[in-house]
C-alpha cells in the first residue's frame, strides 16, 4: 500500500480490535485520524464537542437517530457567536475570506459524523433508506465496503432527488433540466434568460464552452441554431449534458464533446458561463463557482478571437459579484478584453432573483444585493 492509499483508508478501534475501511470523500478531505464509535446513547453536546476537536464519530445506531443528531450538531454550529469587543468592520475582501474560512470549518465539523457502507452501497443500520441508486449515480458501482460522512450522503440523496425531479427552465418553455451529482444546477435562471434574449448573430454553428448540464446549448438549439457543439472536461458534466439533450430531443443538433474550453474549428457564436469567483475551490464540487486566478475566464477570452468565424460573436455571461467582493475590478475585466484583442459590442444586464440577494443576515449581503449578471457581446477588435 503506497502513501496515497494510506490516506484513503480510515482506521479505528471497535470491540477491542483495530479495524479499517476505504474512505470516501468527494470534498477531498483526508480520513479523520481519531475515530470513536457512537450510537443512540450519544449526546449531541458530546458529539459536537468531539467533532470540533477533530474526532469523528462512526455511527452504529439507528439511521434516523443519526440524522437527528446531525441536525442537533448543525444547530450548535449555527449559533450566533458570543459578542466580543467591537472591532472595525472588515473590508469586503476580508469578509469574503472570513466567510469562506467559517464555512470550511463548519463543513469539517459537521462532516465528522460517519456512516459505514457494505458492498453495493448498502447501509447496515436500522431504518436506513435504500441509497443504492443515489450512490451509484454519484460514485458509480462499488463492490467494496467503505465509510463516508453522513453529511455527504445526505447531499448525494438530495442530488438524486433533484435529478429525478429536474429544474424547470422558462427559457425552454418550461421543460426541465435534470442535473447530475456534482454538476452545477441551473436554479439561478438569470443567466439562462440572458442567453434566451440576446440577438443571435448570423451563422449556422455555435459553441457552448463549459456546458455543464447542457442548458445553454439546449436554449441555443431551441432558438434555431442549426448545430451546437457543447464542451466540458468533467465526465459527470458530459454524461449529464448528453442525457438532458437526449431527453429534450436535441441530441441530433447538439454534439457534446470532451474538451478543455474550445473544440477544433470556428463558430459564429461562442458562449461561455465560467465560474464567477476568482478564488480557489475547497472541494471538487465547488469548481462550478470558483475559478482560481480566473483561469477559465482568461482562457476563454484569450482563445475566443481565433475560434470565431468572420462576423461572429462571443457571449461571456458573468456576474459582477467578484467586483463587489473586491476580488476583481471592472478595470481588470475590461483590460482582459483588450489584452485578448476583443471589443465590447453590447452588454445585457439582469439582477439576481435568488433569495440570498435579499437576505440581510447573510455575511456577504452587501455584495449579493448589489450583484448584476451580464452578458457581454464580444467581437475581435476592429471587426466590421
Amino acid at each position: 500500500m503506497d502513501e496515497s492509499d494510506e490516506r484513503r483508508v480510515l482506521t479505528w478501534t471497535e470491540d477491542g480490535a483495530e479495524r479499517s475501511a476505504p474512505w470516501r470523500s468527494e470534498s477531498g478531505a483526508a480520513p479523520p485520524r481519531r475515530v470513536v464509535v457512537a450510537d443512540d446513547e450519544t449526546r449531541a453536546d458530546d458529539a459536537y464537542r468531539l467533532a470540533c476537536e477533530g474526532t469523528a464519530l462512526l455511527w452504529r445506531g439507528d439511521f434516523q437517530n443519526a440524522r437527528q443528531l446531525l441536525q442537533a450538531m448543525t444547530r450548535r454550529a449555527d449559533r450566533p457567536p458570543r459578542r466580543r469587543r467591537a472591532k472595525a468592520e472588515p473590508s469586503q475582501v476580508q469578509a469574503f475570506h472570513l466567510y469562506r474560512q467559517a464555512r470550511a470549518q463548519r463543513a469539517r465539523t459537521l462532516g465528522m459524523l460517519l456512516i459505514a457502507f457494505e458492498p453495493g452501497h448498502v447501509i447496515p443500520l436500522r431504518r436506513a433508506p435504500d441509497v443504492r441508486q443515489s450512490c451509484t449515480e454519484a460514485y458509480g458501482p462499488d463492490d467494496e465496503p467503505y465509510v463516508a460522512s453522513l453529511r455527504e450522503l445526505l447531499g448525494v440523496i438530495g442530488a438524486h432527488e433533484w435529478r429525478e425531479k429536474g429544474v424547470r427552465v422558462e427559457a425552454l418553455g418550461g421543460d426541465r433540466i435534470h442535473p447530475h451529482y456534482g454538476v452545477f444546477s441551473p436554479v439561478r435562471g438569470e443567466y439562462v434568460d440572458l442567453v434566451a434574449e440576446a440577438p443571435l448573430p448570423t451563422g449556422a454553428v455555435a459553441y457552448d464552452v463549459g456546458t455543464g448540464t447542457g442548458v445553454l446549448a439546449a436554449v441555443l438549439a431551441r432558438r434555431g441554431v442549426g448545430r451546437v457543439v457543447a464542451t466540458d472536461q468533467d465526465p459527470r458534466a458530459l454524461a449529464c449534458a448528453r442525457e438532458n439533450l437526449a431527453r429534450l430531443d436535441l441530441a441530433d443538433r447538439v454534439e457534446v464533446v470532451e474538451a478543455d474550453l474550445f473544440p477544433p474549428g470556428r463558430a459564429a457564436l461562442i458562449v461561455c458561463n465560467p465560474p464567477w469567483v476568482p478564488a480557489r475551490p475547497s472541494s471538487p464540487l465547488e469548481h462550478a463557482v470558483f475559478d482560481p486566478d480566473g483561469r477559465m475566464l482568461l482562457g476563454f477570452l484569450g482563445g475566443l478571437a481565433e475560434h470565431l468565424a468572420p462576423g461572429g460573436e462571443g457571449w461571456l455571461i458573468l456576474s459582477d459579484l467578484a467586483e463587489h467582493l473586491g476580488l476583481r475590478t471592472r478595470a481588470d475585466l475590461l483590460a482582459a478584453f483588450a489584452a485578448a484583442g476583443l471589443d465590447v459590442v453590447d452588454r445585457l444586464d439582469i439582477k439576481p432573483r435568488h433569495p440570498r440577494a435579499s437576505d440581510a443576515t447573510d455575511p456577504l449581503h452587501a455584495a449579493r444585493a448589489a450583484e448584476v449578471t451580464s452578458l457581454w457581446r464580444l467581437t475581435p477588435a476592429h471587426a466590421d
